[in-house]
């Protein structure tokens, strides 16, 4: 390991020894009950609120995944995936966060997403509770192992060493730090982590951006790509037949620019569909401390978020240029964040970047895996196995779901050619499409009954898996991204078996008159 090499370790040391600090400051408060742990206590204030939010729901996709997609074929991609992103975000912090704060306590003090809507429709048989509890330990079990692929590649590509070996010890440490100090600590440390990030690519960004010769050579060298930067065109890669680009006299080999119509355009805003069923945002909603600081939160949320996708997405465009044939496959791709952090920095200043990837992954593996445990101890022990489980109960077999859970995302990602991007994109699908519609007509629509919800759930997540495994083979129109489709199938289920069965009952309906009477 050479000097260069040690500083940057240094600096990533001490940026963990920060954030480990934050989870024993708050250890003991969140080991109290599982409320605490589970949801904080319902005390987050509206800056910790937003800016954990949106670092949970980003991780290290967005400081790999994102720039890397815009590496690998240009602009369209990531543009068009960012735009519906940031859409998404601003109407479900507008339409959604007040009236879920509101309902989840009126649904008998609901701390998890699979107990409101349990609680929303009163189900004496928790159906609706094991269904929703039982996607949640599946989808957010393939989202860590996500998050454990880019501590895989961040520290194999520092540090020269073997990927499997960095994956398992980012997953130790991620796993320790959950167990640690519980929500409370993962949201102020996710606070910490969302200025890290915003930081670490504005940086890089500038730098890159003046080491390339300024905006306009960036722009110039992207234009001689074919497709590379268009909104309705694609960069055509040559590749060989394992899928590495061909080079050519030092420049990287593409095709023709592929054509990028309407239906790949609402495939890439469909992303935004996803955030009415992400459990890592909503459940901010649940947790802060007033209802109308949501209307401060969802400006600071916006702002970071549309500077963080639109410097993500530029800094794949800029490094095709410094970097041309560096990244030649679209797994390597995404590592192009690393490169240019380690050769535009000094090695102290580079470590504190590379501990942005690493806040990104913490804030959101720490997140899932915590959510994911919750769903199994809270939901299926003790709401359904044993009632009368106590909270020091519910307190272990939360941890013991944290490890088995740690261990399924580790052998997932073990492949060390995982692309962030596609593991990420069939869970937010897999959420958006479960939970996505569920929610929104929980919130919106009094006739939606319990047969509506468990109907939804399972037409959405269905459809999910179906259209990823079987039809989008097709290609074609059926090639689009699973969660448009999955998304409108649920609201179908949704809406015709509520209609076609039995009204809620009146108690139903007066939570829900209510509630509602309280925005009006």
């Amino acid at each position: 390991m050479d000097n260069n090499t040690i500083q940057i370790l240094i600096a990533m040391v001490i940026y963990m020894a920060a954030v480990i600090a934050i989870g024993v400051l708050y250890a003991k408060r969140a080991n109290k009950n599982s409320e605490e742990y589970y949801l904080g206590g319902r005390s987050l204030g509206p800056w910790i609120t937003a800016m954990s939010a949106e670092a949970s729901d980003m991780s290290g996709w967005l400081l790999m995944g994102l720039p890397g997609v815009a590496y690998w074929c240009g602009l369209a991609d990531a543009f068009w995936t960012a735009f519906g992103l940031a859409i998404g975000t601003y109407f479900n912090w507008l339409i959604v966060s007040k009236r879920l704060r509101r309902y989840s306590v009126r649904a008998n003090n609901a701390i998890t997403l699979p107990e409101f809507f349990s609680n929303r429709f009163r189900e004496k048989k928790k159906v609706i509770m094991m269904i929703a509890a039982a996607f949640i330990l599946i989808f957010f079990t393939v989202y860590a192992s996500s998050c454990f692929v880019t501590c895989g590649k961040l520290f194999s590509t520092l540090f020269g060493t073997s990927y499997t070996s960095m994956l398992i010890v980012g997953a130790i440490f991620v796993l320790l730090y959950t167990l640690l100090g519980g929500f409370l600590a993962e949201s102020a440390s996710d606070f910490m982590q969302s200025i890290v990030m915003i930081v670490a690519l504005t940086v890089i960004v500038v730098i890159s951006t003046v080491k390339a010769g300024g905006i306009g050579a960036v722009i110039g060298n992207a234009k001689d790509i074919p497709g590379f930067l268009e909104f309705f065109g694609l960069a055509s890669p040559v590749v060989d037949g394992n899928g590495q680009q061909l080079v050519e006299g030092g420049k990287p080999l593409f095709g023709a620019a592929a054509d990028y119509g309407f239906l790949s355009v609402c495939s890439m805003l469909a992303w935004g569909l996803g955030y009415f069923g992400m459990p890592q945002v909503l459940l901010r909603f649940m947790a802060i401390r007033k209802e109308e600081e949501l209307d401060r939160s969802r400006r600071i949320a916006m702002v970071w978020v549309v500077i963080s996708l639109a410097v993500a997405v530029f800094i794949g465009i800029v490094g095709r240029q410094l970097f041309p044939d560096t990244h030649l496959t679209k797994s390597a791709a995404e590592n192009i964040f690393i490169t240019l952090a380690t050769t535009s920095l000094t090695p102290i200043l580079a470590g504190f970047v590379m501990a942005g990837i690493l806040a990104a992954t913490i804030s959101s593996s720490d997140s899932y895996l915590l959510i994911a445990a919750s769903a199994f101890a809270k939901n299926i022990f003790q709401g359904i196995y044993k009632k009368n489980a106590t909270d020091k109960q519910v307190m272990l077999v939360s941890r013991i779901t944290l490890l088995v859970l740690a261990l399924i995302g580790v052998v997932i990602a073990l492949d060390e050619n995982s692309v962030i991007f596609q593991i990420v994109s069939f869970a937010w699908a897999g959420f958006g499409a479960t939970f996505g519609p569920l929610m929104l007509f929980s919130l919106f629509w009094k006739r939606t009954n319990r047969a509506g919800a468990i109907a939804g759930m399972l037409g959405g997540a269905g459809m999910v898996f179906l259209w990823k495994l079987v039809i989008s083979k097709i290609g074609g129109v059926f090639a689009i991204y699973e969660l448009l489709p999955a998304f409108i199938f649920s609201a179908i289920c949704i809406v015709v078996v509520s209609l076609l069965t039995k009204a809620p009952s009146k108690e139903i309906l007066d939570d829900f008159e209510a509630v509602r009477a309280k925005n009006s």
